[in-house]
Order: C-alpha cells, then structure tokens, then sequence
C-alpha cells in the first residue's frame, strides 16, 4: 500500500487550515511536519502549537519530523498537541533506543530518520522497536531541493532489512519527490512519499496526486 504525505513546509503559512483541508479533500493520505530548530539543520520551521492548531482540522494521522536537538524533550509536547507518529536523527539523540522508548510511551509510532551520508548501521540494534523509517533524499533544512539519487540504494538496502525481519515497517523517503520520479523511488522499496513544493506548488492539488497515483500504479511488485 502507497501512502503520500503532503509537507506543509511547502503550503501558504498565511492560509495554514485550508491549506491543510484542500490537501485532505484531495486526497493526502498524511500530513507530514518538518521539525527544524535553527540548530540541528540551519533553519527554523513550526513548533507544537502549530500541530495542536491543526490537529481539529483534518482526522488523517499527523506525521512529525524532528529535525532538533536535543531530541527528547520536544516529543511530549507534539503528542500531547496531536502528533500521531514521530521520527527523529540518530545524531540528534545521546540514547537512540531510549528516544523511540519515549515515542512509544506518549501513543506515538516511533520512527528513525537518516540523512544522505548518516550510515544504516544504527538498524542493527533497533529495527525490532521502530513503527517506520524515513530516508531523507536531500540534505535536510531547506524545501525545494533536488532529490539526491544514491538515496535510491539506499532504499533498497532498507527494503531488504525490513523484508528480514519480518515486520511490518513503513518506508517513508522525504525530499525530491515528484511525478516524474515517485515510480522509481516506489520501485527502490519506499512506500510513502513525502512531498511538498511537488504538490503545494501546483495548481490543482488533487490532480497532482491523482498523477502521483497514477504513476505508482505502475510500479511492479
């Protein structure tokens, strides 16, 4: 099953809600916020106030993105403001299995999020715990950004690793995503595709992802 999470990074902060219902009425599946606090990655983006105002607005599970250091403390405060699943950085973190323990404690499903050049070796001791994984495809910090292609071996050595185990991890890839790219990131291994500017910036949403679709449709298993 393919799943497409528009970002709001890319949406008109000045029309926020509606943005959100027009993505929802169109037909997104999640809504995904990228976390960024000016310290882990050069850029400063929403808080948890902004999850809490949203989260009367849409009944899609809302996917956070963490992209801050220290880690820890922020988590409680997005599941309280609604937060349906969470991921963070391994390097944002002084005890990675413990950060996911803390997910997992507040009702959220915990994720693991890896930049381009962060190793993969950090599954090898929680795999078993994570609910998803989440392959960044350009350097995090800034929306709009070309995706990098070697995230596409990446994908796949992740699609092995959760083939092994035998669990029922999603594969999310974030950054890049396109209509004319998203089959062949589908066919690497992910399974949900974050996009932002890809959707935010055309002018009919629901054609978009209709295309999106329609492309994934395609892929062979």
């Amino acid at each position: 099953m393919y799943r497409i999470a528009p970002s709001i990074l890319s949406a008109d902060f000045a029309r926020l809600g509606e943005e959100v219902r027009a993505v929802v009425a169109a037909g997104a599946d999640l809504i995904h916020f990228d976390v960024m606090d000016n310290h882990y990655v050069p850029n400063l983006t929403v808080g948890p106030l902004v999850c809490e105002a949203l989260r009367p607005v849409t009944d899609v599970p809302i996917d956070v993105h963490l992209m801050v250091k220290p880690v820890d403390r922020i988590i409680p405060d997005f599941a309280k403001a609604g937060a349906n699943m969470i991921s963070f950085h391994p390097e944002a973190s002084e005890h990675v299995d413990r950060t996911i323990q803390v997910i997992k404690d507040h009702g959220c499903k915990a994720g693991l999020a890896f930049n381009p050049a962060t190793p993969l070796t950090y599954l090898d001791h929680v795999l078993d715990k994570l609910d998803f994984i989440l392959i960044m495809s350009v350097n995090p910090g800034y929306g709009g950004q070309s995706f990098i292609p070697e995230a596409l071996n990446k994908l796949r050595a992740v699609r092995r690793r959760i083939a092994g185990s035998g669990r029922d991890i999603w594969l999310e890839v974030d950054g890049g995503v396109k209509t004319d790219n998203i089959a062949d990131i589908a066919q690497a291994g992910a399974d949900t595709f974050i996009a932002g500017s890809a959707i935010f910036s055309s002018p009919d949403y629901a054609a978009t992802l209709r295309e999106m679709r329609g492309r994934l449709a395609q892929v062979r298993p």
